[in-house]
C-alpha cells in the first residue's frame, strides 16, 4: 500500500464473512481513510459517518499497511481517502502519543460492541492502564474475573482493532518480557520508554510500575 496518496483499491467487492457479532457497519456506510505522520510511520485510520459523527473502524499500524488495504477491500472497496474536524482531532492526539506526550482519548466513536464480549473486557481494562504503568496478560486476565486466562487476554490485545488509543504495548509478559506487538517489538520498547518505562540490559521491562 503506497505511503501517501489513494490506495489502490480493487473495483470489486469481496464475498469476506461478517464481524463476528454477526454486525458491520461499514456494510451500510461508506467507509473513509487518512493517514496520521509519526516517528514510526504512517498510522491508518478508517472510519465512517454514523449519522451522529464518525465511527472509528479500524487503526493500523505503520507495519500494517497491507493489512489495512485488504479490509478495506474486503469491507467497502469503494473507500476514499477524506478526514473530518473529529478525525482530525484524533490523528493529531495520535501523533503526540507517538511523539512522548501524554494524551487523553474518548472511546465513545469507537466500535467496540463489534467485539467480543471476553475481548471488549480486555480492551477496556487496557486502556485503564495509565501512562507509564505497565501490566501483565495474567493480571488483566485476574482483573476481568478470569484467573487462569493469561493467554487468552493476550490473544484478545493481539487483536486489539484500536492500538495506541487501546494502549496494547502497555501489556508485558509474567517475566518482564515485552512481548509481542504488531507495530514491532522496536516500537513496542520505543513506546514504553516513552512513557518512563524502563528495560534491563537484557531487554525486560524493570517490573516497579505494575498496574492491576
Amino acid at each position: 500500500m503506497p505511503r501517501h496518496g489513494d490506495l489502490a483499491m480493487k473495483k470489486r467487492r469481496s464475498s469476506a464473512a461478517p464481524e463476528r457479532n454477526g454486525h458491520s457497519s461499514m456494510e451500510k456506510d461508506p467507509s473513509y481513510y487518512t493517514f496520521v505522520s509519526s516517528r514510526f510511520g504512517d498510522v491508518g485510520i478508517v472510519w465512517y459517518d454514523g449519522g451522529g459523527g464518525p465511527r472509528i473502524h479500524r487503526i493500523f499500524l505503520p507495519s500494517e499497511r497491507s493489512s489495512m488495504s485488504e479490509f478495506l477491500e474486503a469491507h467497502d472497496s469503494g473507500a476514499r481517502r477524506r478526514s473530518c474536524p473529529a478525525v482530525d482531532d484524533l490523528a493529531a492526539r495520535i501523533r503526540e502519543l507517538c511523539s512522548g506526550h501524554a494524551v487523553t482519548f474518548d472511546l465513545a466513536r469507537f466500535d467496540l460492541d463489534r467485539c467480543p464480549r471476553f475481548q471488549r473486557r480486555v480492551l477496556l481494562a487496557e486502556f485503564g492502564i495509565p501512562r507509564g504503568r505497565v501490566s501483565t496478560y495474567g493480571r488483566i486476565a485476574r482483573h476481568i474475573g478470569h484467573p487462569g486466562a493469561a493467554r487468552a487476554a493476550g490473544s484478545a490485545l493481539g487483536a486489539n482493532p484500536y492500538p495506541l488509543v487501546i494502549p496494547c504495548h502497555r501489556a508485558i509478559r509474567e517475566t518482564g518480557d515485552p512481548g509481542g506487538y504488531r507495530g514491532g517489538s522496536a516500537m513496542k520498547r520505543t513506546l514504553l520508554e516513552l512513557e518512563g518505562i524502563e528495560f534491563s540490559a537484557s531487554g525486560r521491562v524493570i517490573m516497579n510500575a505494575l498496574f492491576y
